[in-house]
């Protein structure tokens, strides 16, 4: 271990039994010590397994490793008391307030006396949470809860912290506040490993490791991995508005493309080849700097899959319903309290249109009442043009939900869990059988079959959860937070089915933290604090926060600058 590191690890292996290949497979790397480096890799990569080991939590089958000059399986107790570690469930007491439980974590910690207090009352003001320090951790935002858990790791003042994907299901301005408290404390010489399925985040750390199978595929700088796919990124711009998606799907299809993705007006593409040898539907071509997100796919091999298992039975939708979801002033009060305030939109057949906010903005809300989950105070939501307040269970039927959080059976098994909806959702006979099977295939569930559905991976509960909205062909489609902790490999696979959905006339609502996904929707509506403060295309957003200093500003400026605007005013 160069004096440089503050880990470092060779032929590091761990298997578990009844898995076929090792979570971890004999890698080897350095982590600079006083450095911001991320962990970045798909779904079951090993990310979780390696901040495991390195905390000293669980041993390795075979290799080395040292953190901070100790080996953790010999010395846990002597590291752990230098480092933080963060894993990726909320372990704090929610019972408790802000409050009490940094107190709790302090007498962990045996801090006492004046040094005490100035320690709690420091990191109170650090994480900005001085005003709800009398707030039952439970009743926090993802965010709060997020910076708590971040506070009470920071009590020992940690050499080292190990973060597991501090900022899943977080919102952008929580993400980003986050983030920069995270990178100040980089900056005063602590050591942090950052896991995280957001490729901006790994793209902004001073080194990364990319994990795919087990398998280390990359060590080094961003910028190191990004030139790996230089002269590949390109743009497709001028593609009418209504053959965006057809030729998207086309693209998905063209073994030249690696990967592709609708960015606002144009289209993304990241080729094979130097050489760019796809088609432009009319439009016209120029490159672009690779993201950190065309080198991470690039490592992998592409994502491009060829055309989406659902479009092959999907069935074409009537046009004689152009709009299929609407939202009429709706209107939802807790007590004195307004969680959604006068909020209208409509959502046209095969429109993809998306759901932006912060964490409490009313957007899970939102998507209760308009799938007949919660009653509006006032106002009314229409699906397929059916009254949710006149005729739910008719409206229900015409719809499919993904909730935000796993709403499945976790004590069924997920054969159980895909016959218990068909038969909700009123399938049955062969019908039901042959779509039951159907899902099973389409999103590889097969292996899973007879498992809890509690114990499933992430990505496989998000499948799970996603055949089970769809399996009767709905004429519309609620996905709240659909992605949320998805590796970015798994939400291409997501966008893909989305994408040709829509072409088949579903119409698709959806929530999102993923800027970059909000730039795949026809429209995008802006909520605060319970109302729609914009509405528009991606490219119509961005344009309001154009300056003479930021004259071609992303959906993230955008998002930024509005939410700022609008703050003061509601």
């Amino acid at each position: 271990m160069s004096p440089s590191a503050s880990i470092a690890f060779t032929g590091l292996r761990k298997a578990f039994k009844g898995q076929g290949a090792p979570a971890l497979d004999g890698i080897s790397a350095e982590i600079p010590a006083g450095a911001m480096t991320g962990l970045a890799g798909p779904d079951g990569a090993g990310k979780t397994t390696l901040m495991r080991i390195l905390a000293g939590l669980m041993d390795r089958d075979a290799g080395d490793v040292t953190v901070l000059g100790r080996d953790p399986a010999k010395d846990a107790a002597g590291i752990q008391s230098r480092m933080g570690y963060m894993p990726q469930r909320f372990g704090l007491y929610e019972d408790l307030t802000v409050m009490e439980n940094l107190s709790l974590y302090a007498d962990i910690r045996g801090l006492s006396g004046a040094g005490r207090r100035a320690r709690l009352a420091g990191l109170l003001e650090f994480s900005g949470l001085e005003r709800f320090a009398a707030r039952l951790a439970g009743k926090l935002s993802g965010g709060m809860k997020q910076k708590l858990g971040l506070a009470c790791v920071l009590l020992g003042e940690p050499e080292l912290l190990l973060l597991d994907e501090p900022s899943v299901g977080v919102d952008p301005i929580s993400r980003r506040e986050l983030w920069n408290m995270v990178r100040k404390l980089a900056s005063g010489g602590v050591s942090v490993l950052w896991a995280t399925s957001y490729l901006d985040e790994a793209g902004k750390s001073d080194w990364v490791l990319l994990l795919n199978s087990g398998k280390l595929v990359f060590s080094g700088r961003p910028c190191e991995a990004m030139g790996k796919a230089a002269g590949r990124s390109w743009a497709i711009e001028g593609v009418p508005a209504e053959s965006r998606r057809e030729a998207l799907s086309a693209l998905f299809r063209d073994g030249a493309v690696a990967d592709a993705s609708v960015r606002g007006s144009r289209l993304h593409v990241l080729s094979r080849e130097e050489k760019p040898s796809f088609p432009l539907f009319g439009g016209s071509l120029r490159p672009e700097s690779p993201s950190f997100e065309d080198a991470f796919i690039s490592l992998l091999g592409g994502t491009a899959a060829g055309e989406s298992a659902l479009a092959r039975r999907a069935r074409q939708r009537s046009h004689d319903i152009p709009i299929t979801v609407e939202a009429r002033n709706l209107t939802r009060r807790f007590g004195d309290f307004t969680a959604v305030d006068d909020v209208s939109f409509s959502i046209g057949r095969g429109e993809i249109f998306a759901l932006l906010g912060p964490n409490g903005a009313g957007k899970s809300t939102t998507f209760r009442m308009l799938c007949g989950l919660l009653a509006p105070s006032s106002g009314s939501a229409l699906v397929a043009g059916i009254d949710l307040g006149k005729s739910a269970s008719k409206a229900r039927a015409r719809l499919g939900f993904m909730a935000q959080k796993f709403s499945l059976y976790g004590n069924l098994s997920v054969g159980q869990n895909l016959d218990f909806f068909s038969g909700a959702y009123g399938l049955r006979g062969k019908e039901r059988r042959e779509e039951v099977s159907l899902m099973t295939e389409i999103f590889g569930l097969s292996p899973f079959l007879d498992r809890s559905a509690a114990l499933l991976p992430l990505g496989y509960k998000r499948r799970l959860a996603l055949a089970c909205a769809v399996m009767h062909q709905p004429d519309a489609l609620f996905l709240d937070e659909p992605t949320s902790g998805v590796d970015p490999v798994a939400r291409r696979e997501f966008w893909l089915h989305i994408n040709h959905l829509a072409l088949t006339g579903v119409a698709v609502l959806v929530s999102t933290h993923f800027l970059d996904e909000a730039e795949c929707c026809d429209r995008v509506a802006l909520i605060l604090r319970g109302r729609n403060i914009a509405t528009g295309t991606p490219d119509e957003l961005k344009l309001k926060a154009r300056t003479p200093s930021l004259p071609d500003p992303a959906l993230e400026d955008a998002f930024f600058a509005l939410v700022e605007a609008n703050e003061h005013e509601l």
